[in-house]
């Protein structure tokens, strides 16, 4: 990528320590999509799967959410979540950002409601969906 280029593929990431939800966004567009859940170990997702989706969506930069205290402080999780970012620029060799998450949790069950009610949304997926929310909020953030 040339170096004036702003990135315009992203995957989000909703890092968790057993499950990661991950989403994909083009930023020149606005556009979002909630792909699906990674299962982790020892908060690693299986790295093979990420390049896979790396190589799918041929991503040119990487946004994890940061999971925040309400009062903006740090937790035991905001570590591990920025651990996994920088893993991710490490393996990957592309730009990667954190983005304050304090209200996905909250703003994923209304998302979910307006998209038909939390019935036709599978637990499992809720992480996606979370992932999704992160990378429109990076995305309005950076306009």
């Amino acid at each position: 990528m040339p170096e004036n280029k702003q990135p315009a593929r992203f995957l989000g990431f909703d890092f968790g320590e057993k499950r990661i939800g991950v989403a994909t966004g083009q930023q020149t567009m606005g556009t979002t999509q909630a792909l699906c859940v990674l299962k982790a170990e020892n908060n690693q997702p299986n790295w093979q799967q990420v390049e896979n989706l790396i190589k799918e969506w041929q991503v040119e930069a990487f946004v994890v959410g940061l999971p925040l205290n309400m009062d903006g402080t740090e937790q035991p999780v905001t570590q591990m979540a920025k651990k996994f970012a920088k893993r991710l620029h490490g393996r990957f060799g592309l730009p990667t950002f954190t983005h304050d998450e304090r209200l996905s949790t909250a703003e994923v069950r209304e998302y979910l409601f307006e998209l038909g009610g939390y019935k036709k949304i599978k637990d499992s997926d809720f992480d996606a969906y979370a992932a999704e929310l992160i990378l429109k909020s990076y995305f309005e953030s950076e306009q």
